[in-house]
């Protein structure tokens, strides 16, 4: 599986995940700079970057960080948030499983959102083995990289930017800003309601439990509402 080979199939991944990196800056932006507004080091963000490679779970261990949660509610929080790529790598593993570990390795760790979608489609799903693992690999290098450049900038942004600015209040605002496009459908939606509603009653809980529940109890709503939706299909046919 050479790259001259397969030159063509990576090349289409990177020009496939280009138009995604637009989304990517801004939140690169605010997970450096709230890294700095919390007083964290550049290296401590750079180092945290590359150890969680997941936006959104960075954001939250930052906040757990403000608040002074015990680690274990922070590695908890984080791996509940990123369950999602257990989803992501069973999908993946066809693609590669047959692979030399120093090369599957590498490629799992470049699991991102966007390369996932990408890879998932119907269109690339039917390809051959070596042009789905040149077109993931390919989309996700860009990716990965663009992710770490943007937070970067990020960190020498926020070195600049006065603590009165109180920028740790962009955290809920990028959360948001994911929530509004991963809802398509209205399965999504109950489950979006349900987690948020039931993540400001249980607020209450210690050690954080109340975010952990909530995420627990939609992600059993959104099975109960698929399973529910798929039998009123069955009704029809």
């Amino acid at each position: 599986m050479s790259f001259q080979e397969y030159r063509e199939s990576f090349w289409l991944g990177v020009k496939d995940m280009l138009p995604l990196l637009s989304g990517v800056l801004p939140f690169g932006l605010i997970t450096g700079a709230n890294g700095i507004a919390l007083g964290l080091s550049p290296e401590q963000v750079f180092g945290m970057t590359m150890l969680f490679f997941a936006g959104s779970a960075q954001l939250a261990a930052y906040q757990l960080i403000q608040d002074n949660a015990a680690f274990v509610v922070i590695v908890l929080t984080t791996v509940v948030i990123n369950l999602r790529f257990a989803i992501y790598s069973a999908t993946m593993a066809p693609t590669l499983h047959p692979l030399k570990k120093r090369y599957r390795w590498p490629l799992a760790y470049m699991l991102t959102d966007q390369s996932y979608g990408l890879c998932s489609s119907p269109e690339r799903q039917s390809a051959g083995l070596p042009e789905r693992v040149w077109y993931y690999f390919g989309g996700a290098i860009v990716m990965c990289s663009f992710w770490v450049m943007a937070v970067l900038l990020g960190v020498a942004v926020g070195a600049s930017i006065p603590p009165e600015w109180s920028l740790e209040f962009s955290i809920p605002l990028a959360f948001l800003a994911m929530l509004v496009g991963t809802v398509r459908n209205r399965t999504l939606l109950l489950v979006a309601v349900a987690s948020g509603a039931f993540a400001v009653l249980l607020r209450p809980l210690p050690l954080n439990m109340g975010f952990i529940a909530a995420v627990m109890i939609g992600v059993g709503v959104g099975h109960v509402a698929s399973k529910l939706r798929r039998r009123g299909a069955d009704l029809y046919e």
